[in-house]
């Protein structure tokens, strides 16, 4: 009896086991059928479909470092930041030994832009492999955007040691030295990430620019024709023939404009360089008395498209301007200030052709615009007695006293300045006021002919 009763025994534990061990099979099998299913719906771009998914494996395995890590991955897919950082904090803590959690976390922290934390992630990730040169070039980039120029610096160097091919991490490097005003720095790192990837249209673009910046118009200009090689895009063509007018030579801006033209006459853009580059010969030369016919000729076409800008429509009324067609340019000229993003030159340079047709109003209020725009510049007094000059123009002499005495407190030596503010303090019956300011400019110039004319009329 008791030998039966045993073996009974060992029987029920024996199914007992073998029920476990089938449930636990089931469950891994369930498991790995639902990591399969949400790595397809994934490849499906069904991230909703891959979240439930890698869920549903969690309820089965919530100690799965691999579940957590594909989650986050599918929650940053779809932008869920928050989400996809705590799956990647969860797959690290379960894993320790793990790389790639903390590079996925780091870069999440990037994304939202918390940059320290995002250093510290990828600082535990070094602290596991210090060899990999990409974790450091992340770490460069963060300290960039964090404007940690001389740590970014650091990083970028360790990733240049590790992977000598790396150029990203010369143009990065290049950045950053250009940022500190090491010019010669950042021209080094730029031509070495463009020696090394000689296809990188970013690195060359910024080595163009450092090279104009540096009077080095010549190797600016190659690196322009190798972009327009590289993107054949329009604006590429543009820019080398603005880069050859910048160098003065606008002939040839005039040869590589006219000849991209000939390949898409149909392109307002590039009428409108064109006209720009025209409009700079009938402005600087006097031996091309055709050139601003021809500038008026390209402005006329790049303005009139519905999508020109307020830059071009302000070329285009400047050249009218130049050509004395006055009631034509200040037209031309209000439009470019109604067109946005709006070009700060539109609203002086229709302030001189309003001036000119004695619309002082009109010149004024275009002035007080550009003043709102570029603010106190070292323009400013000059603008700012011309605003004054305007006001006393249009009768309006409180205004113009306002004006007037920025002007002078911006440059308190400036006769005329205190000439017109006199003026306008006695229109204003500002006796006194216009007494103390007659007194300072005599103290400067005590023969000045218009001060002492006025100060006859306070007698």
């Amino acid at each position: 009896m008791k030998r039966v009763l045993f073996v009974m025994a060992v029987l029920a534990i024996t199914a007992v086991a073998a029920a476990v061990a089938y449930q636990a099979a089931a469950r891994e099998r369930e498991y790995r059928e639902l990591m399969a299913q949400g790595d397809a719906a994934l490849a499906a771009s069904d991230a909703l479909a891959a979240i439930e998914d890698f869920s549903g494996a969690l309820v089965l395995r919530p100690d799965s470092m691999l579940a957590h890590l594909r989650r986050g991955e599918t929650y940053r897919q779809r932008g869920d930041l928050d989400n996809a950082a705590r799956d990647f904090r969860e797959a690290s803590a379960l894993d320790p030994t793990a790389t790639r959690p903390l590079e996925q976390l780091g870069d999440t922290l990037y994304q939202q832009q918390r940059y320290k934390a995002a250093i510290d992630a990828y600082e535990a990730r070094l602290r596991l492999d210090d060899r990999s040169a990409a974790i450091r070039y992340r770490m460069g980039l963060t300290h960039y955007r964090a404007h940690n120029l001389d740590d970014a610096l650091k990083a970028l160097q360790i990733a240049s040691t590790l992977d000598p091919q790396l150029a990203d991490a010369h143009y990065l490097a290049g950045l950053c030295q250009r940022e500190k005003g090491n010019s010669a720095g950042a021209l080094g790192e730029l031509q070495k990430a463009v020696q090394l990837s000689p296809g990188s249209v970013p690195a060359r673009e910024e080595l163009a620019d450092l090279l104009a910046s540096l009077g080095r118009n010549a190797e600016a200009i190659e690196q322009l024709d190798v972009l327009a090689a590289l993107d054949s895009r329009l604006e590429r063509r543009v820019a080398v023939g603005l880069a050859h007018a910048k160098a003065g030579h606008l002939d040839l801006a005039v040869l590589t404009l006219g000849s991209a033209i000939e390949r898409a006459p149909d392109q307002p853009v590039l009428y409108g360089a064109l006209g720009r580059v025209w409009l700079d010969i009938a402005e600087t030369r006097h031996d091309r008395p055709d050139a601003i016919s021809k500038a008026l000729e390209a402005l006329a076409h790049a303005a009139s498209s519905p999508t020109a800008t307020s830059e071009v429509k302000t070329l285009y009324g400047r050249a009218l301007l130049d050509d004395h067609q006055l009631d034509a340019a200040e037209q031309v000229l209000q439009q470019a200030t109604e067109r946005f993003p709006v070009d700060p030159a539109a609203f002086s340079e229709l302030a001189v052709v309003a001036e000119q047709l004695k619309h002082y109003e009109s010149a004024r209020a275009a002035l007080v615009s550009y003043n709102a725009l570029v603010g106190d510049d070292r323009e400013f007094p000059r603008r700012a007695l011309k605003i004054g000059l305007l006001s006393l123009s249009v009768n309006d002499p409180e205004t113009a006293i306002a004006w007037l005495t920025r002007a002078s407190a911006a440059a308190p030596d400036d006769l005329k300045a205190l000439v017109a503010l006199a003026e306008a303090e006695l229109k204003a019956g500002r006796r006194d006021a216009a007494q103390a300011t007659l007194k300072r400019g005599l103290q400067l110039d005590p023969a000045n002919i218009q001060l002492r004319g006025l100060s006859k009329r306070l007698l």
